[in-house]
């Protein structure tokens, strides 16, 4: 769009006015239309749910499915076995945890950061996702993720980089991610040639996500575009070498 009479006017006035001029001018030739979405509560506070799925879980889903070879043998998943049932390939043994010792679906309990009672070499994969950001001592619980893989397990790790501060009773979130540190986290327990660090998202997804949008929303060209500036979660495959 160009708009000449404000153009003409920038020769006629200082350096501040032009700067507001020019200003101007982007917002007019990109206008910013924000709909629905111009509001201080969320369309919806269960991540999309009640409109249809969440958007972050398109991109883990993605994840688990081009990894899916990873997941055989015994398997862990915190909180339920729902993606080594849908993902896994060749399972001998499902096992589940969870630091909640009324989760009827947990084989081991245990807080994931002070885990020394689970034998080491025990897991062939862990499944671990949206998790991380619940557990304080990330470093420890990574020490341990490292600790109770077999030689050649495979940890399939997702963390968010944005997202709603979790309200569930008995949970704490303590912290949200970036490529390059999850890089350094895993990198310094498993070694940085031994692990696979991606991002998944854009800028629009992650207000998509943050606004409670359904992944149904969006368009497939929507969320499979990828901004490593703006991303809604960070994808790690780390592989236990010894």
């Amino acid at each position: 769009m160009r708009l000449p009479l404000l153009e003409n006017l920038l020769g006629t006035v200082g350096p501040e006015q032009q700067k507001r001029l020019h200003q101007c001018l982007r917002r007019l030739s990109r206008p910013a239309w924000l709909g629905s979405i111009r509001r201080t509560t969320p369309l919806s506070d269960r991540y999309g749910y009640d409109r249809g799925s969440p958007v972050d879980r398109y991109y883990i889903e993605s994840f688990l499915e081009d990894h899916r070879q990873d997941i055989h043998g015994r398997v862990l998943e915190v909180k339920d076995s729902g993606y080594i049932d849908r993902y896994g390939m060749n399972i001998e043994r499902r096992d589940v945890l969870d630091i909640d010792p009324t989760n009827q679906h947990a084989t081991i309990v245990a807080d994931l950061a002070a885990a020394d009672a689970i034998p080491s070499n025990s897991f062939d994969c862990f499944v671990l996702t949206q998790a991380l950001q619940f557990i304080y001592d990330t470093r420890a619980a990574i020490f341990h993720i490292h600790r109770i893989l077999r030689s050649g397990g495979v940890l399939l790790a997702t963390v968010p980089a944005v997202g709603r501060v979790v309200p569930q009773d008995g949970l704490t979130d303590y912290w949200r991610f970036t490529a390059i540190s999850c890089s350094a986290l895993f990198g310094q327990v498993f070694g940085g040639e031994h692990i696979i660090v991606r991002s998944y998202g854009n800028v629009l997804t992650s207000i998509a996500f943050l606004i409670g949008m359904a992944r149904e929303e969006l368009s497939r060209g929507e969320l499979d575009a990828n901004d490593e500036y703006f991303p809604l979660i960070i994808t790690v495959r780390a592989v236990k070498q010894q």
